[in-house]
């Protein structure tokens, strides 16, 4: 089935959070045990104004991925540079390119 790469929605605030959730659970950067935290890093993000784009990949009207970009401080200093992160994919689809086709995007 095709992938749709969009900007994301109000309407799409939950999945993204169930996207994020699915895909670093129990991810290896995370400690045994630890909680996933990356969903609530992109809603503080989003409520501070800091998400200078946020993109969904969308599947037969499923949201199925999800990336992110904000701007970055470096030694404490505002920068005109972004980061990517996290970039989300449901497991199932994993290793399919999506994630690929949402940072190209």
């Amino acid at each position: 089935m095709p992938i749709t790469i969009r900007p994301e929605t109000a309407a799409d605030l939950d999945a993204i959070d169930a996207v994020t959730l699915a895909a670093f659970h129990q991810h290896p950067h995370h400690a045994p045990g630890a909680p996933v935290t990356e969903h609530v890093i992109i809603r503080r993000l989003r409520e501070a104004g800091a998400l200078s784009l946020s993109l969904v990949a969308e599947q037969a009207g499923q949201i199925v991925g999800h990336c992110s970009f904000s701007p970055i401080r470096i030694q404490h200093q505002p920068s005109d540079w972004l980061v990517l992160a996290p970039v989300s994919v449901l497991p199932s689809l994993q290793s399919q390119g999506i994630g690929s086709q949402l940072i190209r995007a």
